[in-house]
C-alpha cells in the first residue's frame, strides 16, 4: 500500500523486453529483494539492483503492459516512484494500492491539469475526494462527465511527471479504492438502477 507522495524522480535507464531499469537513489536506501516499488502509481516488484551505481530492475507482465501506461515508457523517460507505506509513517496523500484501474489521457497540462477518465470510474470520483495520476495523490478539483480536473501545485509539477507531460500523454489512473469498497458493500442493499 502506498500514499501517493512521489518520494523521488526517477528514470528510464533501460528496456530490455519485459525488463525495466530505472535510475535512482532515494528509493533505494532500504531496498531488498522482492520489495515493493510504485512506478507512475504501478506497484512492482524489485528483482536486481545496484545501489552504488543507482538503478534497480523489475520484470512486467503482459497484463500489466496492456493496463497500464508502463508500455509506453521510453529510455530517458522520468517516473515518479515511491517505496510502500510503513505502519509508522505519517499518510500524507491517501490510501493508494498501486492496482491501476485505467489508463488515462491528458486533456489539458499542470497547473490545471484535466484528465480523460473511463466513464465506468467516473462514479468513483466526487468533488474535493481523492484520484490517484500516475501514483500522485490529487485532489480532484471538477469532475465533469468523462473527465477530472484536479489543480497541481508548482512543487508537485516540479518533483513529478506532471511537469514533463502534455496534451495527449497517457497516465495511470487509480480511483479511490474506499469508494469502490463502499460500493460493493452497498450493492445487495441498494435496487438495480
Amino acid at each position: 500500500m502506498f500514499t501517493g507522495i512521489v518520494e523521488e524522480l526517477g528514470t528510464v535507464v533501460a528496456i530490455d523486453g519485459a525488463r525495466l531499469r530505472f535510475g535512482c537513489s532515494e528509493v533505494l536506501s532500504d531496498v531488498e529483494m522482492g520489495a515493493s516499488i510504485a512506478v507512475n502509481g504501478c506497484c512492482l516488484t524489485v528483482v536486481g539492483w545496484s545501489v552504488d551505481e543507482g538503478w534497480w530492475d523489475t520484470d512486467v507482465t503482459e497484463e500489466t503492459f496492456a493496463k497500464t501506461a508502463l508500455g509506453s515508457l521510453a529510455v530517458g523517460d522520468p517516473v515518479n516512484l515511491e517505496r510502500p507505506v510503513r505502519l509508522q509513517d505519517r499518510l500524507g496523500g491517501h490510501l493508494v494500492l498501486g492496482h491501476v484501474d485505467a489508463v488515462g489521457e491528458i486533456l489539458a497540462p499542470a497547473p490545471d491539469l484535466r484528465v480523460r477518465v473511463p466513464e465506468h470510474l467516473m462514479r468513483y470520483v466526487v468533488q474535493k475526494g481523492s484520484i490517484t495520476l500516475d501514483g500522485i495523490s490529487l485532489t480532484v478539483v471538477d469532475p465533469d462527465g468523462d473527465s477530472v480536473g484536479v489543480a497541481v501545485i508548482p512543487h508537485t509539477a516540479a518533483v513529478t511527471t506532471l511537469g514533463h507531460k502534455g496534451v495527449g500523454d497517457a497516465l495511470n489512473v487509480e480511483v479511490d479504492v474506499m469508494a469502490k469498497h463502499a460500493e460493493r458493500l452497498l450493492a445487495g442493499h441498494l435496487p438495480d438502477a
